[in-house]
């Protein structure tokens, strides 16, 4: 142990912090061991957070640091899943649709099957649920746009995409590769219809994701559980994803990951963003329908949507959004409010 980490002063434990101590000329020294100890008190009360006040503040930290982001932090979603909730929950096997209808545009999922490689049978998938299903959309549309390819292998990159996210990597039957491969089994076999309507046409888009994919049965008894190593998007599906994605930072998710509502609420307000030319108001009853899935009650509903919405400007301080009596205004704002640059630094 050298001389600097023997005599450094015990509030300072972080090894990155007291290598820059070490390394600090005499001159400096008081300087540096004072900023060390600043930075270190900012560390701890960020570890003393619960874990998602811990990731927001983790995640705004980061975007303070980094002024702006490069490509690489930059992650795509085809927009109809901006507009249009899946299940917040888990829904029972025998549940096998689901509809929501926001404004004049429906979408219903439909849960699918796979077949086995084991022995040939076709087995029910559960309807895509939870925050994990929106994290795995995520994931293949961004890796579709990343590999200008309808066609990805999946297989090799979910370990590392679940480490991105912000979650231990573990196996066995209640692991999280265990419910992130429930849930890439379920989009790979559900179907989507998009309806819209304006009261004297309609038109209805058969949307299914993926037109095919290879599976392969896990070997560990604890893990028998169909997973695809390679899908393949639906062309229809893969030209909309092209012209209609959805830029998302990949730090905003993470500090999200935790809560399908507040992703939702992330990527409708990109959405909403984009192209707006005037202050928007925007009516409790259609923030309901749009984000108030198992709620009977508004003023619950009100009052956990102003704290989620308070959670999201923690991180955004700048997004042009208020909260009234009638509901909330989304006033215009550059995508640099959810940190997405107009222009993508190269």
């Amino acid at each position: 142990m050298t001389l600097a980490l023997a005599t450094a002063p015990s509030m300072i434990r972080d090894a990155d912090l007291i290598s820059q101590l070490e390394k600090a000329p005499p001159f400096m020294r008081d300087t540096v061991r004072r900023q060390c100890e600043d930075e270190q008190q900012r560390r701890d009360s960020i570890s003393a957070l619960a874990r998602d006040a811990r990731r927001r503040a983790l995640t705004k930290r980061k975007l303070e640091q980094i002024g702006g982001i490069e490509r690489d932090d930059l992650r795509h979603i085809h927009s109809v899943v901006a507009i249009a909730a899946l299940p917040y929950t888990a829904q029972p096997l025998t549940v096998r649709e689901w509809e929501r209808t926001q404004g004049k545009m429906s979408l219903k999922v439909i849960a699918g099957q796979l077949m086995s490689p084991e022995n040939g049978q076709w087995v029910d998938q559960p309807l895509p649920s939870g925050s994990r299903a929106r994290l795995m959309l995520l994931h293949t549309c961004s890796e579709a746009i990343r590999q200008k390819s309808p066609t990805i292998e999946i297989a090799d990159s979910l370990s590392g995409f679940i480490k991105d996210m912000g979650f231990p990597v573990t196996g066995g039957k209640n692991g999280t590769l265990q419910s992130f491969k429930q849930q890439i089994n379920a989009l790979a076999a559900c179907s989507m219809k998009i309806g819209v309507w304006d009261g004297h046409r309609s038109k209805t888009l058969n949307a299914q994701p993926f037109s095919s994919l290879e599976v392969w049965l896990q070997s560990q008894p604890n893990d028998r559980l169909m997973w695809p190593s390679s899908i393949t998007f639906s062309q229809e599906f893969y030209q909309t994803l092209k012209q209609h994605a959805l830029p998302v930072n990949v730090h905003a998710v993470r500090a999200f990951a935790g809560s399908p509502r507040k992703l939702d609420m992330l990527f409708w307000l990109g959405y909403r963003l984009n192209g707006l030319a005037k202050p928007t108001p925007i009516s409790w009853s259609a923030l309901k329908d749009q984000f108030g899935i198992g709620y009977s009650r508004e003023r619950r509903f009100r009052s956990d949507f102003a704290q989620e919405i308070a959670e999201i400007m923690e991180v955004f301080p700048k997004l042009p959004v208020k909260l009234n009596e009638e509901g909330i205004v989304i006033s215009p704002g550059a995508h640099e409010v959810l940190a997405i640059p107009t222009k993508v630094r190269r």
